[in-house]
């Protein structure tokens, strides 16, 4: 069961960097919003702060698809299990991504100018993170 979860976390990942985490737009009638996902968000850091795309193209691309292709060596005995702290560790770092964007949100809301509304896509990323972390946790318990 475990070891089909994660497999199905290969596919859950690319198609949730590609929805719409978020729907952003100026908070007045004639403007509409703009979808945001990982991958646009990332082209657009790419082209204003290389440093921050970096960060975040490893913590949301990077490190929850090595973990999860990692779990997937050790469930089909490829990799020792003693790797697992530190696939573990690249899960919360993944975690982190999600926090990000939350605190993307709240600011963006703070300042009220924009209007930004969660999209699906967001609570994809963090149920498959949060999967993953639980998957990784449940290997260590077998």
């Amino acid at each position: 069961m475990l070891k089909l979860a994660n497999l199905a976390l290969l596919i859950v990942f690319p198609v949730a960097w590609f929805a719409p985490l978020l729907r952003a737009g100026i908070d007045l009638p004639l403007f509409g919003t703009e979808e945001i996902s990982v991958i646009s968000g990332l082209q657009s850091l790419w082209e204003t702060d290389v440093a921050l795309a970096l960060l975040v193209t490893f913590l949301a691309v990077f490190a929850p698809y090595l973990k999860t292709i990692g779990l997937a060596l050790i469930h089909f005995g490829q990799l020792r299990r003693r790797v697992l702290p530190a696939l573990e560790i690249l899960g919360k770092l993944a975690m982190a991504d999600v926090f990000l964007i939350a605190l993307y949100v709240v600011i963006a809301k703070g300042i009220g100018l924009a209007r930004i509304e969660v999209a699906w896509g967001l609570y994809l990323f963090t149920a498959a993170v949060l999967a993953s972390i639980a998957i990784s946790h449940l290997t260590a318990k077998r």
